[in-house]
């Protein structure tokens, strides 16, 4: 399936989020962006968050031009105060919390773990472990006193294998696996579903960067995935929806791989 095509295709037939309410962080580019897209074109009404103020307000009003309901709330993960802020706003606009996608994360190392320098550690670790710790703490006490809710974390195929030169990203997407099954445990009898989404390679801003730090990545990363190329954010996007969505009503726990092949080596 060519790039090209799949960012023409809308949403996953037959998904429908029509009257839905959807919160979505890391929305401003990327992943989160696509997903937010996504939402929003499958009928629901999509709360952007992201720290990036002017990308999170261009994807609110690509949702409000494409005909859908969008609000944009400037956020930090990685602070408790405005990730409680960001789900009250969220229910003061709209009145409940149906879906939420922890999407926001970095990926800036690139070096040795005998070499990696302390702040990139913490820097990566707070927004990869904490920012979606926080995010799932306000979400999952809205859902709890609705009585359902579904999260989906967006985390990497790095969460299953090592990754040798990206170890703390690597470390942060296993910590991101134990949350997420964790949650989805705690609140199984609750009417609240918590997976997440393992991605390969996919082509969004932060894989650009990524490469420009270290050229001969995107060769090799290329070569590590049996597809022989990078996923497009859609379908990333697809994939979430599904988990969000009443298709996957008894799928809770789970670390869905879509990546190309990359952990089936």
């Amino acid at each position: 399936m060519k790039g090209k095509k799949v960012q023409e295709q809308q949403i996953p037939a037959g998904v429908s989020f029509a009257g839905k309410v959807v919160l979505v962080t890391g929305a401003a580019s990327g992943i989160g962006r696509a997903v937010a897209l996504a939402f929003g074109r499958a009928g629901a009404a999509v709360v952007v968050a992201d720290v990036a103020v002017d990308g999170g307000h261009s994807t609110a009003a690509m949702i409000v031009e494409g005909g859908g309901k969008a609000l944009f709330v400037a956020t930090d993960v990685t602070q408790g105060s405005e990730v409680a802020a960001m789900v009250d706003k969220t229910v003061q606009r709209y009145g409940r919390l149906d879906c939420a996608v922890n999407s926001a994360g970095l990926f800036e190392e690139g070096s040795t773990l005998a070499e990696l320098d302390e702040a990139v550690y913490d820097r990566v670790m707070d927004v990869n472990v904490k920012g979606a710790w926080l995010s799932m703490k306000y979400q999952l006490r809205q859902m709890g006193q609705q009585g359902s809710g579904a999260i989906v974390n967006l985390s990497s195929a790095f969460g299953a294998v090592g990754a040798p030169g990206q170890g703390v990203y690597a470390a942060s997407k296993h910590a991101l696996a134990g949350l997420t099954k964790s949650a989805a445990l705690e609140h199984a009898r609750d009417g609240i579903r918590v997976n997440a989404v393992c991605a390969g390679a996919v082509r969004t801003p932060m894989l650009a960067r990524a490469v420009g730090r270290e050229p001969a990545l995107e060769k090799k990363l290329r070569a590590a995935h049996p597809m022989g190329r990078f996923a497009e954010p859609a379908e990333i996007a697809h994939a979430v929806l599904w988990l969000c969505s009443e298709q996957a009503s008894f799928v809770t726990g789970h670390e869905l791989s879509v990546d190309g092949g990359f952990t089936a080596i």
